[in-house]
């Protein structure tokens, strides 16, 4: 039975505490400094946090906003914050500084937490942006080390205070020059979800997860699964392709999360063929398309232990490609994205909602039990997205006869990167605002791998040149470095199709490989 959102229940983090108090001894998270944390000082940390958080008045309907990275201490404030019912939002490193004060200042943010490395980047979201409290998490040159008071605390236990339908998290899809969609994540689906985990890893089996990307997006969830299956995370302050062969083999790792294109970088990379992986249970991969060609050569490489997710943060996992069926593609030889999950429901439809026979193309619909409650303060794009108890995806594809799903393309006009997604109106934008850019058009375009790159088109003004390395530095400047063009290209003309909107489809063709 589902847990009653308006009642008071165990949340995640108590789940997590308990198992954390089961083994007080043990290893519970190796930092790249070669620091142990044990389980027992992991689970007195968050109680003495939270009883700091507390007296700083953070509580149900707070949100605790986080300029963070993958330390020890990030982690025990988000349980913290998260037991005592505030909602947490992570900043994106990808966004500019405008972007992250848009966020900051939407979810009326009570208190922001900085990583000690962070201080240039906090200072620049400071200036535009309006926090009541700033506090570092661990010794600084500059604010207030709320860990270190919280430290001085006594670790009496503290009674969650979360409710099964309040927010645990807000979560930012990518950059924005305005207000970008804040998701928002209920408690009772998250502690379902990190259950179901849990409970599938064997048992006796004590995972050892490489968390090499950031703790903000599918890292801090699968460290989560982790710590409640009784095992260690051992965290990476980025990915390093050197350092993470180095680090699978001393560290004896069982799983990781790699986007694909990282995936791709191992598989290149020299040291592999003389780096010891028979540890690895799971590589569990995501968040971009694939090449069935790399992942045919993955397996080969690392053995029977890749599993491809697909899923949106607005639905969360939606289907999965288990070891065995990295060999299925297909009528264009693209790879399968897998067979729904436990719990979900796939649709394929048509523009007017027909459901779709097997083998027909048309937008994906999902009903899952990681749905979002909605997008924050925005009721009309939650109406858009989620009807009747379904999400509409974007993205078309099709099922066989077996239940399995491909993807074909994308209803959005979104670019997925490594780091998010980039919204090429946005891009378009911003750009269309410098004296020197008389036209432009913002496009993806696929690598022979299948993930994707930025690319921009440039009609210069009239007696103005539009360089190549100034138009990619005034976009990071303004947006950061995840919305920077792969590529600038100088035409006279922008290609319009027959309704008149710049064709995207003969620029990746004619541009896309230049």
């Amino acid at each position: 039975m589902a847990d009653n959102p308006h009642q008071p229940y165990e949340c995640y983090v108590e789940d997590i505490l308990g198992v954390l108090s089961l083994r007080p001894e043990r290893p519970a998270l190796i930092t790249e400094e070669g620091r142990t944390v044990l389980a027992g000082e992991v689970r007195d940390s968050v109680h003495q946090m939270a009883a700091e958080l507390a007296e700083r008045g953070i509580g149900r309907g707070s949100t605790v906003s986080f300029l963070t990275g993958n330390q020890p201490e990030a982690l025990v404030a988000r349980y913290a914050a998260n037991l005592l019912g505030a909602r947490v939002v992570f900043l994106n490193e990808g966004m500019s500084p405008g972007g992250q004060a848009e966020v900051v200042n939407s979810v009326g943010t009570a208190m922001l937490l900085v990583a000690p490395t962070a201080r240039t980047a906090a200072e620049a979201l400071l200036a535009e942006a309006r926090v009541p409290a700033v506090f570092t998490l661990g010794p600084a040159s500059f604010g207030v080390d709320l860990s270190a008071h919280a430290a001085a605390r006594a670790p009496h236990p503290v009674v969650g205070a979360a409710l099964a339908g309040d927010d645990w998290c807000i979560r930012y899809t990518g950059g924005t020059t305005g207000i970008p969609k804040g998701i928002r994540m209920a408690h009772g689906p998250y502690r379902q979800m990190l259950t179901q985990r849990a409970r599938s890893v064997p048992s006796g089996a004590r995972p050892r997860f490489l968390a090499c990307t950031p703790l903000a997006h599918m890292a801090g969830i699968l460290a989560d699964v982790a710590l409640l299956a009784g095992g260690t995370v051992v965290l990476r302050h980025a990915f390093d392709p050197h350092d993470v062969l180095a680090t699978v083999q001393q560290e004896r790792i069982t799983d990781m999360w790699l986007l694909p294109p990282l995936l791709y970088t191992l598989l290149d990379h020299p040291e592999l063929a003389t780096t010891e992986v028979s540890s690895l249970q799971r590589i569990i991969y995501g968040g971009t398309a694939v090449s069935a060609q790399r992942m045919r050569q993955a397996a080969d490489a690392f053995g029977p232990v890749l599993y491809g997710s697909y899923g949106q943060t607005e639905a969360g996992s939606i289907t999965e490609v288990l070891p065995q069926e990295h060999a299925m593609t297909g009528r264009s030889g693209q790879a399968t994205a897998g067979r729904a999950c436990p719990g979900v429901d796939i649709e394929i439809r048509d523009e007017g909602g027909a459901v779709l026979a097997p083998g027909d193309t048309g937008e994906i619909h999902v009903r899952t039990p990681m749905m979002m409650s909605g997008y924050w303060r925005q009721p009309e794009l939650t109406a858009e997205v989620l009807r009747d108890g379904w999400v509409r995806t974007g993205d078309l594809g099709y099922l066989d006869a077996e239940g399995y799903l491909y993807l074909v393309d994308r209803l959005k006009d979104v670019v997925v990167v490594v780091g998010g997604h980039v919204y090429p109106t946005e891009l378009e934008q911003l750009l269309l605002t410098h004296p020197a850019v008389a036209q432009c058009t913002a496009f993806g375009v696929r690598r022979a791998d299948q993930s994707e790159e930025v690319h921009v088109a440039i009609v210069p003004a009239a007696g103005r040149g539009a360089g190549r390395e100034l138009v990619r530095e005034f976009v990071r400047e303004r947006m950061g470095t995840m919305y920077v063009p792969s590529a600038v290209h100088i035409v006279d003309r922008i290609p319009l199709t027959a309704a008149g909107k710049p064709d995207k489809k003969l620029l990746r063709a004619t541009l896309g490989t230049k």
